[in-house]
């Protein structure tokens, strides 16, 4: 095989998993946005998001920052040298890290240090099977940090809140998978898809439950029961109104496919692995002498342009948006630094679109600022959330090539500490924080304001410079970035008195689950 080109190969089929969301998923969405009530938040979000998938496509960038741990699966032909693919595989990466297709996301679990090139102990993600096939067939993931968090493993028997006992049955495997939904909210950048694993051990199980993400958003499962319960699921966690980005909503789940394999007597496992709506899934078939792609996976069917679908947009639609029963939410521009007096004045759901100054911190900064003193003055600023993927040009100026937000849940227990000690007024993320962060906003006179997960495009195009950074000895992207930003828009979801959308979305959703208590498969 020409080595060479399959690692141009290789390098193709990671910059268009990157950048390119496939046409299952681009359908996917499209359903979510007709189904979405005009004038609400989650309507705003998914707007932005087929937004930020058309930025995509145009720049060539990552359609989220977090672009994961890369994860491949190769069947190959007998004969094949699978060494030298893994080799062609590394250096592809490589590449693709350095021409900021890939966020440098492999970090040295003893000492902290990142790589700076995507590669470590482990890393890629290579799982390698043999067939009798004449072509080589790679599929590759890139599932970000804030959806694998939401990944969930049952053992059954057990109880499930909202639900109750959950046997060793069919209907108790239903009951984990909606509670799957259920616990992930919008930490996960829902709407999502779940690929769901039942039986096997803890290893295998969630192997299994990683494999089904890997098929067709749009395949029938061959197994009568499985295709049963899939349905079920689809029609069911719609119905809790977590909505897009846990704003509440028609849509909260996407996709699911369910894959069934043997236990033991002893252990009976139900294995979830929850997928973002930024579903970065693609593959190839190639030739094993040439080293090039004869074709491309998951791109059957008509390409979703939304730039188009949005100048389609009919009267119709735009008189719905008009005349819905919705309350619009109020909009509200802010300029870095905000005062206490600003900040009480905003409630929950306020749309707020900022300008001026921000800094990005993740788990590494909030950690340094709860030991030691920040690096400049932080009185009425702004934290962002966020681990951007940057470049470097040839004159040594940064530039920012996808920036959305990251979970906020992680900093939970620093973030009422910091914001009080340094007198940060706001912080922005995804998926919300917890009460000692909502008692801090609340006595300090703070704000949480949800950026749209996954809408890494929208937001660097947002920022207009970067005007400093600190600690780049932590890696990329948990430096502290200074960033110039103009019409930075997210939504108010923990305010200054004591609201919280999230656990308002929560409660709610919590109500709905227990109606579906009673058993549905016998």
């Amino acid at each position: 095989m020409d080595i060479q080109k399959f690692q141009e190969s290789m390098y193709s089929l990671i910059v268009e998993t990157s950048t390119n969301l496939p046409k299952d998923v681009r359908r996917a969405v499209k359903s979510a946005k007709q189904r979405e009530n005009a004038g609400t938040r989650s309507a705003l979000s998914l707007d932005t998001i087929t937004n930020n998938i058309t930025m995509a496509d145009d720049n060539v960038s990552p359609i989220c920052q977090d672009t994961g741990l890369p994860t491949f699966k190769i069947k190959t032909p007998v004969g094949v040298n699978q060494l030298e693919i893994k080799k062609a595989i590394r250096n592809a990466i490589i590449l693709a890290t350095k021409g900021g297709k890939l966020r440098p996301n492999a970090v040295d679990s003893l000492s902290g240090e990142n790589s700076g090139d995507n590669l470590g102990e482990g890393l890629p993600v290579m799982k390698f099977d043999q067939w009798e096939k004449d072509y080589i067939d790679v599929r590759l993931i890139l599932k970000g940090g804030g959806c694998e968090n939401k990944n969930i493993q049952y053992s059954l028997p057990m109880e499930l809140e909202g639900l109750g006992k959950a046997g060793r049955d069919l209907d108790g495997i239903r009951k984990c998978v909606l509670h799957s939904v259920y616990q992930a909210q919008g930490q996960g950048c829902s709407a999502g898809f779940i690929g769901v694993g039942i039986g096997g051990d803890r290893s295998s199980g969630y192997d299994l439950a990683k494999a089904q993400l890997f098929r067709s958003n749009e395949d029938v499962n061959p197994n009568e029961d499985l295709r049963k319960l899939e349905e079920y699921i689809m029609e069911t966690a719609n119905e809790l109104g977590i909505g897009t980005m846990g704003f509440g909503g028609e849509t909260t789940l996407l996709g699911c496919k369910i894959g069934v394999m043997h236990r033991i007597p002893a252990s009976f496992f139900v294995s979830v692995a929850y997928n973002c709506w930024a579903f970065r899934r693609l593959g190839v078939k190639v030739n094993p002498e040439t080293g090039e792609i004869n074709e491309w996976l998951y791109q059957e069917g008509d390409k979703i342009d939304f730039a188009l679908e949005a100048e389609k947009a009919s009267k119709e639609e735009v008189a719905a948006a008009v005349e819905s029963d919705v309350e619009a939410p109020r909009e509200i521009t802010l300029q870095a630094p905000i005062t206490e007096e600003q900040i009480r004045e905003l409630k929950v759901g306020d749309v707020v679109h900022i300008s001026g100054r921000m800094y990005t911190g993740r788990d590494a900064i909030h950690k340094h600022l709860s030991e030691n003193a920040a690096p400049i003055d932080l009185d009425g600023q702004i934290i962002y959330h966020c681990g951007p993927v940057m470049l470097k040009d040839e004159e040594g100026k940064w530039h920012v090539k996808a920036a959305g937000p990251t979970t906020s849940i992680r900093e939970e227990p620093y973030q009422g500490d910091i914001m009080k000690r340094f007198g940060i007024r706001a912080v922005i993320g995804k998926g919300g924080m917890g009460p000692k962060t909502l008692e801090a906003l609340n006595q300090h006179g703070g704000v949480y304001l949800n950026a749209i997960g996954g809408a890494a495009q929208y937001y660097a195009d947002c920022i207009k410079s970067v005007e400093g950074v600190n600690f780049t000895e932590f890696g990329i992207p948990e430096a502290m970035w200074h960033l110039n930003v103009e019409g930075f828009t997210a939504v108010v979801t923990m305010d200054s008195h004591g609201n919280s959308l999230h656990k308002d979305v929560q409660q709610s959703s919590l109500e709905k689950l227990t109606q579906f208590k009673e058993p549905v498969f016998k």
